[in-house]
């Protein structure tokens, strides 16, 4: 199974848990390294990156999702995004390139490869993606429920998965929507 065909497949599986619709914010987090069987930061590769950029790709044409897709720590996790959902939410877009040393191979590659992207430094997204352990958790809405994948991992990095639910609020008498 190729690493296009694995993401394909987490993303498929966290849709079904998360119901995205066209205009959800899907966050990404990956360490090719990790991918690749080396630590975090070490071994960035363009190809894997390339992979995942990708499936994350076909993924959001077919269902209208925003991708954004998270650098390292070297960036303080700072997020690759299109530059009109960044206007749209009114996101202070901040001046930093990702490289493959100083954001991520999988960053750097949805930067230099999307059209008309962005570096935003904090999102609320409704649901995401960590392919090796890069700490997505900071780019996710409250409150976050894990979905488990079947495969938990890509290739030899561990695979952790969130959506997104509205805080319940109220009392004893309130009521709740089960969506």
């Amino acid at each position: 199974m190729t690493i296009t065909s694995e993401v394909r497949d987490l993303l498929a599986e966290l849709n079904d848990q998360a119901s995205l619709q066209g205009g959800d914010v899907l966050v990404i987090g990956a360490s090719t390294s990790e991918i690749a069987g080396k630590h975090i930061g070490t071994e960035g590769s363009e190809e894997i990156a390339k992979a995942i950029v990708e499936a994350v790709e076909q993924f959001c044409s077919e269902t209208g999702v925003i991708p954004a897709y998270q650098g390292c720590e070297h960036i303080n996790r700072a997020l690759v995004v299109p530059r009109s959902f960044a206007n749209a939410h009114y996101l202070p877009i901040v001046n930093v390139i990702p490289v493959r040393h100083a954001g991520g191979a999988m960053a750097a590659y949805a930067y230099s490869e999307g059209q008309e992207r962005v570096i935003v430094e904090h999102i609320a997204a409704d649901a995401g993606v960590d392919i090796g352990l890069t700490l997505i958790g900071m780019h996710l809405k409250h409150v976050a429920v894990p979905v488990r994948p079947s495969n938990p991992k890509v290739g030899q990095a561990i695979v952790t998965m969130a959506r997104t639910r509205p805080k319940y609020i109220g009392g004893p008498r309130s009521h709740y929507s089960n969506s």
